[in-house]
């Protein structure tokens, strides 16, 4: 399971050509070795300008590309998606929401697949309202949980609901957590991520344009939460942590959190602080890379 790609499809050995719709990419159109075989990380966020700063982090801190150099979208066919590569990391946008790193993550699995990659690891970085922690406090997710706490990603399929894991690498949270010790510029923590549908009546917010409860009932919800390790919330990570245990793929998430929903519903935090906490992730996953490629 570690080493190789699984793909959950036996119907995809039966077909010509695999056309990935949503990144504008094919089987039958696309060297998918020649242009992703030496992949080693893959990192995935919502926004396409972060994943596209990203990329020129890390080519920057790697040596492997001149600053201020330009990395084309190799996903430039669609607007769904962006995606830029460099040296052994790919760095792909998901948007918002379950349904959207879904579909992306259906495609970049397959891609994986087609490639021949092996030995891969697979990161979601991005941002995340914080339980009980400082804004700009990075959490590494140890579980993804839905929005009663519990450790499952729950779909219909085929009219029946299906229950799958959201266990994530453990080791692999480990020396992230590592990693971050050694940088020692903010502060970081394990802990469960709370998965939701929604940004506001999901998550408890006040703020939405429907809200049928009141602050009392919020935070004793938030406070339930926290009371069963919960540390930020999100929207992506339990479908993340799903289909990448369904396909063999060593998993994490890192996410910097935005301010303290126990103090609040809305980010008031100036752009420029937002932007260093933003860069946060980003930096322990670099250097994570860089020191698994024994450049540190």
């Amino acid at each position: 399971r570690a080493n190789s790609i699984h793909l959950c499809n036996p119907h995809l050995e039966k077909m010509k050509e695999d056309i990935l719709y949503h990144f504008a990419l094919g089987t039958g159109t696309h060297d998918f070795p020649a242009l992703f075989g030496d992949v080693k990380f893959v990192c995935v966020g919502g926004s396409p300008s972060r994943m596209k700063a990203f990329i020129a982090y890390i080519a920057e801190e790697l040596g492997l590309g001149s600053p201020g150099g330009d990395y084309p979208n190799i996903c430039a066919g669609t607007d769904r998606y962006a995606m830029y590569k460099v040296g052994p990391v790919l760095s792909v946008s998901h948007g918002m929401g379950i349904p959207s790193i879904s579909i992306m993550l259906h495609e970049l699995i397959k891609l994986l697949y087609h490639a021949k990659c092996s030995n891969v690891t697979i990161i979601r970085i991005g941002t995340s309202g914080g339980i009980g922690l400082e804004p700009g406090s990075v959490v590494i997710t140890h579980q993804a949980v839905d929005a009663t706490f519990k450790p499952q990603f729950e779909q219909v399929v085929l009219g029946k609901t299906v229950t799958r894991s959201t266990d994530l690498d453990e080791q692999l949270a480990k020396e992230l957590m590592q990693c971050s010790k050694e940088i020692g510029q903010f502060n970081t923590v394990i802990g469960n991520t709370m998965c939701t549908l929604d940004f506001y009546e999901g998550q408890g917010r006040l703020d939405g344009a429907i809200c049928l409860y009141n602050e009392e009932e919020k935070l004793q919800y938030l406070k339930e939460a926290y009371d069963s390790g919960v540390r930020n919330i999100e929207m992506e990570s339990s479908v993340f942590a799903a289909m990448c245990y369904l396909s063999g793929l060593r998993a994490a998430v890192v996410c910097v959190t935005l301010l303290n929903r126990l103090e609040g519903d809305q980010i008031s935090s100036s752009h420029d602080v937002l932007v260093e906490y933003q860069q946060r992730p980003q930096k322990l996953v670099g250097y994570f890379i860089k020191k698994t490629l024994g450049k540190v």
